[in-house]
């Protein structure tokens, strides 16, 4: 059995055996192949030195392909031995010549795609030393919608509410605190006393819900006063933090794990708390516990900007159902541009 270099004269050849690998190993039915630019792909790897045909009394019983992926790394892109072949070292002998082209090219790591249902393929890989570094997870999009609970994306927005009657304090608070805290933001709204609450809208907050926590923390420990950071999350999560002297002492989110898997202890502690909210904004516990409902996923609950106007609505918030983007003309309300 003799191993060497693939030359233009072999791409027939060469063309061959790699239909047959691709008939004996599929490629994923997501994924659309275009035969005529993976043999135009073959042609550039023989032009470039990094073919092999392994040849037993004139006949071709084995081939392998790889290209370069950057200065240090090199892929096998194709590993096709012959049925009747197989297990007599072939393969072995075709990688070993593919390893020490690329080692002298200064190829510090070669990788190979395998697919994950090829046990065969993987067992052989593993023996030659090669480990699990990425795993490509595939999943049709609408299976994946109908799982989550979410259509397409996203928008999110919030606003956070003060438990003051003093305007121009929260006023100077935001003129202070968001340059330095938020970076980049269009503008702020402070509203005047709406039922018991200033209200402040921002948008870089609607840009970044982090942004909205952010801001009512800071607000909270500078001022000494309760607030109230409310909003919507990509269009599928309704959060609220209550905040006293810059502590959170209450937080709710309505599906906990829509960012991802959490300890058993964190999603609990995501569920309203309606003792501690009807000693905060004096709503009536039973009715916390009705407006504020947890899920596994979204689509088990109502719709965001449904459950948030109903919360909002228990808990005594006035302008809870938008954001700065979508904040209505009011003469009362003062508008910072930046």
């Amino acid at each position: 059995m003799n191993v060497r270099n693939a030359t233009p004269d072999d791409l027939a050849t060469l063309e061959g055996l790699w239909k047959a690998l691709k008939a004996e190993v599929p490629p994923p039915a997501h994924e659309d192949v275009d035969p005529a630019t993976e043999l135009a792909e073959i042609r550039a790897i023989v032009d470039s030195g990094l073919g092999w045909v392994a040849e037993r009394a004139g006949s071709a019983i084995g081939i392998a392909l790889a290209l370069r992926r950057g200065e240090r790394v090199g892929r096998i892109t194709g590993l096709y031995v012959v049925p009747a072949e197989r297990r007599t070292g072939v393969a072995d002998s075709l990688v070993r010549a593919v390893a020490a082209r690329l080692a002298e090219d200064g190829v510090e790591t070669i990788d190979l795609e395998v697919m994950a249902s090829n046990s065969a393929a993987r067992a052989v890989s593993a023996r030659w030393g090669f480990r699990d570094e990425v795993l490509v997870l595939a999943s049709p999009v609408t299976a994946l919608v109908e799982r989550l609970g979410v259509e397409a994306p996203t928008t999110s927005f919030g606003s956070i509410h003060v438990q003051t009657d003093d305007a121009d304090v929260i006023l100077k608070a935001v003129e202070m605190f968001v340059p330095r805290l938020l970076g980049r933001s269009t503008g702020s709204i402070v509203t005047q006393p709406r039922t018991g609450y200033v209200t402040v809208y921002d948008d870089a907050c609607d840009r970044d819900p982090a942004m909205l926590r952010r801001l009512a923390k800071e607000i909270s420990a500078r001022t000494g006063l309760v607030v109230i950071a409310i909003g919507v999350e990509q269009e599928a999560l309704v959060r609220m933090i209550l905040f006293d002297r810059g502590g959170i002492v209450d937080e709710y989110a309505s599906v906990p794990e829509f960012h991802g898997s959490l300890p058993p202890g964190e999603v609990v502690a995501l569920n309203a708390n309606p003792v501690v909210v009807e000693r905060y904004t004096g709503a009536a516990q039973a009715a916390v516990r009705a407006a504020a409902p947890v899920a596994r996923v979204p689509s088990d609950l109502p719709p965001a900007r449904e459950l948030l106007g109903g919360l909002a609505s228990v808990v005594g918030l006035t302008g809870a159902d938008h954001g700065w983007a979508d904040a209505p003309a009011d003469d009362q309300a003062i508008r910072i541009a930046r």
